[in-house]
């Protein structure tokens, strides 16, 4: 908040005061009471307050003038908005929804809600990139294209349910679904793909090494992160379809060089991640790697006030001149 012409506001609160000081010294003038009515009866009383409206348009005046006076001050309410001054990097997250993601092994979390949990932190951080995102299980599917719209992202991503795609890890499918919608999309010249498992292929018709080759012959980048530990994992979830709890405990052994060689195929890096903490740095890494972050400035909009305060200034004048004239005209 800010005045265009402060040396008006401060001239205007000046003669306020002056005004203020000389009304209170001002002697009042001599008024004679004088009774209306028979004699001996009751008294005239008028039908409303009259002090009290009096003194209600009174107040009413001096907040009319000094609205006009902050009005002429010319105030004006300045906002900052960030604005990005590159394009960001158009990115897919694949994230595994497989049964063996409830296992329970990231500080007392879920692989999945700590997968989550980082992907929806790495998005609000990026506010420049468009963020797609697959889900990976037994088949895979898109669920958001590539989009800045970020209510759009996380709502999809908080639906997102461990099982709801089977029991499996189709992760060529998942990858030849990122190489064809990421290539089609014609957004950034920086594109990139981000597979999260902890499993191995094990269904689909696509071999992960020729759909990750694919993502490298069309230029995206890629990352792999192989999330949990190896031994004996609780795990706890609802399966979406027949709404039965599941838990118990599952042996955690996925093959890490396969994840690495399918890494290597698509041109990327592979990141263990078997605890939180090392989880936590694989996203830090992204957002130190080749996705780095736009360059940025701030610029400063001055939105004027003046003109509501005018009007409310001039309404308030007007009703104090129309409640004189036709409902004081005879008292005040």
């Amino acid at each position: 908040m800010a005045f265009e012409a402060p040396l008006v506001l401060v001239i205007g609160a000046g003669l306020s005061l002056c005004a203020l000081i000389m009304g209170r010294f001002r002697k009042d003038d001599f008024t004679l009471l004088v009774p209306l009515g028979a004699p001996g009866g009751a008294s005239f009383r008028p039908p409303f307050g009259v002090d009290s409206l009096v003194r209600l348009l009174r107040a009413a005046n001096v907040a009319a003038l000094v609205l006009l006076f902050i009005a002429a001050g010319g105030p004006v309410f300045i906002a900052s908005e960030t604005v990005w001054l590159s394009r960001g990097a158009d990115i897919v997250f694949i994230l595994d929804v497989s049964p063996s993601m409830a296992g329970i092994d990231m500080n007392g979390k879920t692989r999945f809600d700590a997968a989550r949990d980082l992907v929806r932190s790495f998005a609000a951080t990026r506010p420049q990139d468009a963020l797609g995102l697959i889900a990976l299980g037994a088949d895979a599917a898109l669920l958001v294209p590539p989009t800045v719209d970020r209510e759009a992202f996380f709502t999809r991503l908080d639906g997102l349910r461990i099982g709801e795609l089977g029991d499996g890890t189709a992760i060529g499918t998942a990858l030849a679904l990122a190489a064809l919608h990421i290539r089609n999309f014609r957004g950034s010249s920086r594109r990139s793909v981000i597979l999260i498992t902890d499993g191995e292929n094990n269904a689909g018709p696509v071999h992960p090494e020729n759909a990750a080759a694919s993502l490298r012959s069309g230029g995206a980048g890629f990352w792999v992160i192989g999330v949990g530990g190896a031994g004996e994992v609780p795990i706890d979830y609802v399966d979406p379809l027949t709404k039965t709890r599941m838990t118990g405990t599952f042996d955690s052994r996925y093959d890490h060089d396969s994840l690495r060689s399918i890494a290597e195929k698509g041109g990327g890096a592979y990141i263990a991640a078997p605890s939180a903490e090392s989880f936590a740095l694989a996203f830090a890494r992204l957002d130190s790697g080749e996705l780095s972050i736009g360059r940025s400035g701030v610029i400063r909009r001055r939105i004027p006030l003046h003109e509501p305060l005018i009007i409310a200034g001039l309404l308030l004048l007007l009703a104090v001149r129309i409640l004189r004239r036709y409902v004081l005209g005879a008292l005040w």
